[in-house]
């Protein structure tokens, strides 16, 4: 009996036994697909899965994470969490912005005014470094690297005759402070090759141009962009024009000046008003309190009027300080409507070495003017200048386009708009021969072809001085011919049917070329000047007994 009992059992253990592989097998693919798919993942703790600010943390990091754990090609993590902090900030505004830690350095640079180098300008002649000029109190100039020096070789490396990029070559002369390079130059009458051992050291990078007198009562000051020492360069500026040269008006040069730094802006504009108290700017955002910016009382040089240059390539800090100067009537502005940017960023250093700048506020006028304009879209944003060009505005006042319709008030009642820049009080037209191909083609050979003439002919001007210069050299018929071959030896085919036109822009900047050869960039300023339309419309509007006043009627 017992045997037929387990007899039995055996037939239900029969017929039970596929069912119960089926069930096996089954679960054991479900276990199976449930390993395949598992990845590395990020524990996020669950008490803030509520909290819309916390819900999405971790998630870019579990992304990646699938990706490089899942994905069907090798993938370059780096490069993935760039592109995707890169398209975060690209949904926040243009000037949003991710700063790899290999390019911070040469940012800040150029904000904080100063480099790690050799102290040399230099150009690229037929592939081979020349020396323009040792920069006075660098370590170049201490050594006795001098003016048309050729540099072929930077410690191992041969840098001239191999199509080295610009890039390249200065990244080769930069470096640490205090760390030592050796260069090879080749100096005309020399036979051999003459080393050089340079210190690097911090180079001044300047961002006041230049400043001069450009009549017995009027100075110029051309400041490039607002770094962290641009208040003490336009101070010291200002003290030479006052002091040395009886300056009573003064041409504030903002054309193609980017920005920077807004403390320097307003450091500079509480110099221009001898009152205390006087808004400047205000900034204010979302996380951001209202913060006035105000004069000092503090002006130490005494200046009566003041005329502003801009165009569509002032932006930013140029743009806060000539809304102050507008609004409170202090002075002109002339040329043509400034870039638009008014977003005020703040820059995070990331663990990685590596940069976050953020925008956090908008600045505003005095008279309350939001300068920014629209950037919903992306792409018409970026070609802003190209559309202003083809739809007239830069040739024709009447076409520029005012993007908000509020009325703002100046202290004297003129009516100003804000909503995509600052509108100049005096329109001033774009020349349009920087639009013309031939022009381009060639004045882009003058520097190298100068250098070369200089250098062969040079000893010929040393009599002159500049205000000799400026009045008696003219570029003669010979000299502007023999640059025209030089050009063509460089592959540029001249067209003669533009031979009038392109004549006599070229042989202006021939001439002012060979003056920043002789005097620097007060040369070249000096020379360029007095053929340059904005400046000689604000020399005639402050040789008025009282300037502001032309602007009385205009509405």
């Amino acid at each position: 009996m017992l045997y037929q009992d387990k007899s039995k059992n055996f037939k239900k253990l029969q017929i039970w036994l596929p069912l119960l592989f089926a069930i096996t097998l089954v679960v054991g693919m479900l276990i199976g697909m449930r390993m395949q798919s598992a990845a590395p993942q990020v524990i996020v703790d669950k008490s803030n899965e509520t909290n819309p600010h916390t819900l999405g943390q971790g998630k870019i990091e579990e992304l990646i994470r699938y990706v490089e754990a899942k994905y069907v090609d090798d993938v370059n993590r780096d490069e993935l969490i760039e592109k995707a902090i890169n398209g975060i900030l690209k949904e926040l505004d243009p000037h949003s912005n991710y700063i790899p830690s290999e390019q911070l350095r040469e940012v800040n640079e150029q904000l904080d005014g100063n480099f790690i180098g050799i102290g040399v300008e230099f150009m690229m002649l037929d592939d081979t470094v020349v020396v323009i000029a040792a920069l006075a109190g660098g370590p170049s100039e201490a050594v006795g690297i001098q003016a048309g020096d050729k540099i072929v070789q930077v410690a191992d490396t041969t840098i001239a005759g191999v199509n080295m990029e610009v890039k390249d070559i200065v990244s080769l002369l930069r470096g640490e402070p205090g760390s030592e390079v050796e260069i090879g130059i080749n100096r005309q009458g020399l036979a051999n090759i003459k080393k050089y051992t340079i210190t690097r050291d911090k180079i001044p990078v300047y961002s006041v141009d230049v400043s001069y007198m450009i009549d017995d009562k009027t100075g110029y000051i051309k400041v490039n962009r607002f770094s962290a020492t641009t208040y003490e360069e336009f101070m010291k500026a200002l003290e030479d024009l006052v002091d040395n040269h009886q300056m009573e008006d003064l041409i504030i040069d903002l054309r193609h000046n980017p920005g920077g730094y807004l403390q320097q802006a307003t450091n500079i504009l509480s110099q221009l008003f001898e009152d205390k108290d006087r808004l400047l700017v205000y900034t204010e955002g979302r996380t951001v309190n209202r913060n006035d910016y105000e004069s000092t009382g503090r002006a130490f040089f005494k200046v009566d009027d003041i005329a502003v240059l801009i165009d569509e390539g002032s932006a930013s800090a140029s743009e806060i300080l000539a809304g102050a100067i507008q609004d409170h009537d202090r002075g002109i502005i002339l040329g043509r409507r400034s870039f638009g940017k008014g977003l005020v960023q703040e820059q995070y250093k990331l663990r990685d070495g590596s940069a976050l700048r953020l925008t956090v506020a908008r600045y505003y006028t005095p008279s309350g003017r939001s300068i920014q304009k629209a950037y919903k879209d992306l792409d018409a944003y970026a070609n802003d200048v190209n559309n202003r060009y083809s739809s007239g505005e830069l040739t024709e006042e009447a076409k520029i386009s005012q993007a908000d319709s509020t009325r703002f008030y100046t202290s004297s009642g003129r009516i100003v708009y804000g909503g995509g820049g600052i509108s100049p009080d005096i329109f001033i037209p774009i020349d349009t021969i920087n639009t013309n191909e031939e022009y381009l083609n060639l004045r882009q050979h003058i520097p190298a072809f100068v250098f070369r003439y200089m250098e062969e002919e040079g000893y010929a001007l040393s009599d002159y001085d500049l205000a000799s210069f400026a009045k008696s050299f003219k570029v003669s018929d010979q000299l502007y011919h023999q640059f025209l071959q030089f050009a063509t030896t460089k592959g540029v085919k001249h067209n003669f049917s533009q031979a009038k036109v392109v004549r006599p822009p070229l042989k202006r900047f021939l001439k002012a070329r060979i003056a920043k050869h002789l005097f620097e960039d007060e040369g070249f300023y000096a020379i360029w000047n007095q053929e340059d339309d904005m400046v000689n419309k604000a020399i005639e509007v402050l040789n008025k007994n009282n300037p502001i006043s032309v602007l009385s009627n205009k509405q």
